[in-house]
Formats: C-alpha cells, sequence, structure tokens
C-alpha cells in the first residue's frame, strides 16, 4: 500500500485552510471574539431582532452550537435577548450598543484579516476562490439532513 497525495484531499486542504484562518483571527482580529461569535454579531447587524434558530440558519451553525455561542455573547453583554412582543414564549436577539462598536471594530480587522489570507491569489481568483468555496459550503449544508440520502431517495418515490 502507497501513501495518498493529501494534497488532492479536499478534507485536507479545508483543514489546513481552517488552521491558517484560525491563526490569523487570533493574531489579526480577537482572542476573545471567535469567527463564530462574529458572524452571530453580524447577523444580528444585518436583521435586528431574530430568533437563535433563523441566526443559526443564517450563519450555518448547528442548533447546540449556536445555543453556545449566543449564551457567550450574552455574557459578555454583546448580545441581548427580548421576548417577541406578538408571541411572549418566544426571545429574539439584539446586539447591544457594546456589541455594536465589537461588531465596528471587528468589521476593520476581519477586512485587513481576508486581505492577507487571500494575497496569494489575484482579484479574480479570489472571485473564483469565494465562489467555489461558498458553492461547497453550501452543498455540505445538506449534509445536516438527518434523513440519509437513500432513505430520502425511498421516501420520494412513495
Amino acid at each position: 500500500m502507497r501513501a495518498v497525495d493529501l494534497a488532492t484531499h479536499p478534507g485536507h486542504l479545508a483543514r489546513r485552510l481552517q488552521q491558517a484562518h484560525h491563526l490569523l483571527w487570533n493574531t489579526m482580529v480577537s482572542e476573545e471574539i471567535t469567527s463564530p461569535q462574529y458572524a452571530v454579531l453580524n447577523a444580528l447587524v444585518a436583521e435586528p431582532g431574530l430568533d437563535q434558530r433563523t441566526v443559526g440558519e443564517r450563519v450555518g451553525l448547528d442548533r447546540s452550537t449556536i445555543a453556545e455561542v449566543v449564551a457567550r455573547l450574552i455574557r459578555r453583554e454583546l448580545v441581548a435577548k427580548v421576548r417577541d412582543p406578538r408571541d411572549g414564549r418566544r426571545c429574539l436577539l439584539r446586539v447591544t450598543d457594546d456589541g455594536m462598536r465589537t461588531h465596528a471594530r471587528l468589521t476593520v480587522r476581519t477586512a485587513r484579516m481576508n486581505q492577507v489570507l487571500l494575497a496569494p491569489l489575484s482579484a479574480e481568483d479570489q472571485s473564483v476562490f469565494l465562489d467555489l468555496i461558498r458553492r461547497v459550503a453550501d452543498a455540505a449544508e445538506q449534509l445536516r439532513d438527518p434523513v440519509a440520502p437513500a432513505e430520502r431517495t425511498r421516501m420520494d418515490r412513495r
């Protein structure tokens, strides 16, 4: 048996890219606020008053992860939960004033970090690269469906 060329394995390359992103995030953006926490802040700045489930869908986080991310943001007083005035059982999320300032500061830093991360690529290659990884990431969201593809096919035939 021969060793495989991991340079042809998307998962291996994705892990290496994630390591580079994590290193750049911690050195250029924040050691306190994580990338998923920033994504949640960003989603709530874009669409204030979303519920937790919807925010998780917007940023691609599963139910347990979004719950933990939101809890941490609430503890840091960057996000607050408020009762939905139309449905008292439902909580909506809003960014606090401190959260807005944090988001603004981190947005500038993330722009710089993204420039460094994508620097090896031309402007055209950057656009193609982002489109390709977005397409793969969007398709991967379908993998979260708890119904197996073969079972889904059988169910569709009924």
